[in-house]
């Protein structure tokens, strides 16, 4: 049987994969599991809610409230509000453990639910096994006084207003930006904390009904935050997903800067002010070469994880590190939040173009991105990636004629049967000419 949680969190197709029975009975196992400890010592459960404003999620908050209340738990309804003020609000509240139900960057039919721990963390693999265990346990069945109750969370949007305002380190007067907001979570918060840091706003993608979120706007559509940029001649624009972790922006110019050029910038900054820790960032494999070769330049270690920003949050934890992050806008901070948070990102890059009195442009200069071809190569035994001798050689060729400005990365897909190739290069034409010929190994040599 296929494991229920996949890397962030249970998602689906609502009210066909992610029915109202599973999100119950998801929650009721929550509470077994995330609740031990308060029952252990005597006290009610707390725990937060939060959603994204795609239309499923009325019903499957709704059910996971009751999950929760019917099993002891009382709940606190934060409403439509970014994961990342769920995780805030779930450590702010001294809460037992949050529940997000959002489907982040995917289109409005789709729908997912993840937990919090205490303290707003992730939760590790085991802790996520059992409560899938759990769900096949007898369920609490308190009664009368026992029973949690669900009440609004009345003040929980200006909770994390407040939280954002503290953690810029300058205002943004005198900063024209556009906001792209997918039609998404961030769609009130996003525009006001821009506002209240100085920035004059101008706001995109702001009007969820339900149906519309990530659809023509956001991060995933970023020709809408271009246009706009170049139309009323701001500094700069930034454009969130559906549910606000990511942020990617665009520069006076309507040219894209990616996660990767965020975190050079920000890791830039932090390191001149003294306040990055143990002097490193944290990324991904994914991550452009051109990332690797600017920290190596400014004398800024980089530590590499496997894809996800799971795995970029336990490493962050493990080494007590301030930066870390994806090449899709996915960005930590760990001072501030405990998952990513793209409006804090663009607050973070606003404050240092204001602070430099650079463009984003300059900025985002600091790093040359390279060239980066992806293949993906189906119907292969993605199991032998690693093994294959014929794969090794054409490997070995490549980064030998690539030298320190190319690197190739071969990376088994966790869910399909296919391979990654990714090559980047000094030039395109090179990254393609490799790629294409790691490729060709690749479905050679793993046929299926």
């Amino acid at each position: 049987m296929a494991r229920l949680f996949g890397t962030d969190g249970v998602r689906g197709v609502a009210n066909r994969d992610l029915t109202v029975d599973l999100a119950l009975n998801l929650a009721k196992a929550a509470a077994i599991v995330l609740g031990e400890t308060a029952r252990n010592e005597g006290r009610r459960p707390i725990a937060v809610i939060g959603r994204d404003p795609r239309i499923s999620g009325e019903y499957l908050s709704a059910a996971v409230a009751a999950g929760l209340a019917s099993s002891g738990v009382d709940v606190y309804d934060a409403g439509v509000i970014p994961t990342p003020a769920t995780a805030f609000l779930t450590a702010d509240f001294s809460a037992d453990f949050g529940v997000m139900i959002s489907a982040s960057h995917n289109p409005a039919p789709d729908n997912g639910i993840k937990f919090f721990a205490s303290g707003g963390h992730k939760l590790a693999d085991e802790v996520e096994d059992a409560i899938e265990a759990a769900m096949n346990a007898k369920a609490l069945s308190p009664i009368g006084v026992s029973v949690g109750r669900v009440q609004r969370f009345a003040d929980a949007e200006d909770r994390y207003i407040v939280h954002l305002l503290g953690a810029i380190p300058n205002s943004l007067d005198g900063l024209k930006i556009v906001i792209d907001c997918a039609h998404g979570a961030a769609s009130a918060i996003s525009p006001q904390v821009f506002a209240d840091s100085g920035a004059k706003v101008i706001v995109i993608g702001n009007d969820p009904d339900g149906l519309n979120i990530n659809a023509g706007f956001g991060s995933t559509h970023m020709s809408a935050l271009q246009s706009a940029v170049l139309e009323h001649s701001a500094d700069m624009g930034f454009a969130h997903d559906g549910d606000a972790d990511r942020c990617l922006a665009v520069d006076h110019d309507g040219q894209l800067v990616d996660g990767d050029q965020l975190m050079a910038i920000l890791a830039l900054s932090l390191k001149a002010r003294g306040e990055l820790a143990r002097n490193t960032l944290v990324a991904t494999v994914m991550s452009n070469l051109g990332l690797r070769i600017a920290m190596r330049e400014a004398d800024i270690e980089m530590i590499e994880t496997k894809v996800g920003d799971r795995y970029v949050l336990e490493q962050i934890r493990e080494g007590g590190y301030t930066l870390g992050g994806e090449q899709s806008g996915h960005i930590i901070f760990s001072r501030f939040a405990t998952t990513g948070d793209g409006i804090l990102t663009g607050l973070m890059i606003a404050a240092e173009v204001k602070r430099t009195g650079k463009s984003l442009q300059e900025l985002a200069a600091q790093m040359k991105t390279y060239p980066q071809v992806l293949i993906n190569v189906k119907g292969v035994d993605r199991s032998r990636v690693d093994s294959d001798q014929g794969l090794k050689d054409i490997v070995a060729e490549a980064e030998t004629d690539l030298g320190a400005k190319g690197r190739v990365l071969l990376r088994a897909s966790g869910t399909e049967a296919l391979v990654r190739v990714m090559v980047e290069a000094a030039d395109e034409g090179t990254a393609h000419s490799w790629a294409d010929r790691i490729a060709r190994v690749v479905e050679k040599n793993l046929a299926i």
